[in-house]
């Protein structure tokens, strides 16, 4: 299995760091606690992802 390549919000500096990252993945998005990386992480499908991008984006 390939190492996925995290990347961290631009925003995660503002609070110090406590943050999600997120890595592409070919039928989603895998997301972690920037705070705790050993601890795993969740897959989610990128139609689900995009659906809840677009709702954050609305507020």
């Amino acid at each position: 299995m390939e190492e996925l390549i995290w990347k961290k919000s631009s925003y995660s500096s503002a609070n110090g760091g406590d943050c999600v990252e997120v890595a592409t993945l070919p039928t989603g998005v895998a997301i972690r606690d920037s705070k705790t990386p050993s601890r795993g992480h969740l897959t989610v499908p990128s139609p689900a992802f995009g659906a809840f991008v677009a709702t954050l984006k609305s507020f």
